[in-house]
């Protein structure tokens, strides 16, 4: 969140003024982060960090047809890369008012960046880069992000449009516990910069914990729509120009949150959801929505 904005009534750390920290490659999918990264620290106001990371010379000299320990040559490619991608985001970092930083490490993506995570706001990467398989789901620096950073991550997506501004909705995932909270947070703040319908969805299943089924449904739909009441009070107080549509599903959520996303300019989810425990890097509905979903992804770090 940037200056001036509220801060959350319930104690997470929002992080505000920190930079927005992009990883990227050189590939398509990449750029769109660039783009998507660049516009977000505009809105918010903060730095934007460009991060090349080199990992092994001998896995990156695999990638464009020679094996090779030379590393100076490497270091001379990245560093064009990083120059190119600070003109590509000129005009935006101008009209916002931002600066722009370049890094190149020789580290790993994934450990550079989840490293940068605690000291970001936000954690932008493409889904997958050059190092993936054509048919992978998702690159192995986007997985880990979203399972071990410590601040949000967002994933951009080959499919994913250069959204901002777009006429689609903001989806975000409640699932009634206090892992929803950043994200109930992050979807409510970017709906109300973005002037953006927001859609907050429940899913609940007709057994409980115990695999009992549910004999009133009635009842219990009820109880869970105000449930979901009860946990968006505070943030329609906050954010009263937002446009909030509740829905409430007697579904596991991933169908109805895959169904929304098409049409959505941005999904929210928590880290972990309802089924998790203490210090659980990803819940299963997050991981699954990551995979399969077009439109962009922010993952929100909940408390652990």
């Amino acid at each position: 969140m940037s200056r001036g904005r509220p801060k959350t009534s319930k104690g997470v750390d929002v992080k505000i003024d920190r930079p927005v920290v992009v990883g990227i490659d050189g590939s398509d999918v990449a750029n769109t982060a660039l783009r998507w990264a660049a516009r977000y620290a505009a809105e918010h106001e903060v730095q934007l960090i460009i991060v090349n990371a080199l990992g092994d010379p001998v896995v990156f000299g695999s990638r464009i047809g020679s094996v090779t320990t030379d590393i100076e040559p490497i270091r001379a490619a990245s560093r064009k890369l990083l120059a190119q991608a600070k003109i590509e985001v000129a005009t935006i970092a101008n009209a916002g008012g931002i600066e722009v930083a370049t890094q190149l490490t020789a580290s790993s993506p994934a450990s550079t960046l989840i490293d940068m995570s605690k000291d970001a706001s936000m954690v932008v990467v493409g889904s997958r880069g050059l190092g993936a398989f054509r048919r992978g789901l998702l690159g192995s620096v986007s997985t880990a992000l979203a399972h071990h950073a410590q601040c949000p991550v967002a994933v951009l997506h080959e499919a994913s449009p250069d959204s901002r501004g777009s006429d689609g909705p903001i989806v975000v995932g409640v699932d009634g516990t206090p892992n929803s909270v950043p994200a109930i947070e992050i979807a409510f703040d970017e709906a109300d910069r973005r002037d953006a319908e927001l859609i907050a969805v429940h899913g609940w299943v007709d057994t409980s914990d115990f695999d009992f089924p549910v004999e009133d449904w009635s009842g219990a739909m009820r109880a869970e729509e105000e449930k979901l009441d009860d946990d968006l009070a505070v943030w329609r107080k906050q954010y009263p120009n937002v446009r909030l549509t509740s829905m409430v599903v007697r579904d596991r959520p991933i169908r109805n949150l895959f169904e929304q996303s098409e049409n959505a300019q941005l999904l929210v989810l928590g880290s972990h959801g309802r089924g998790g425990f203490a210090g659980m890097m990803l819940g299963s509905t997050s991981q699954a929505l990551l995979h399969s979903v077009e439109c962009p992804v922010i993952i929100a770090r909940g408390p652990s």
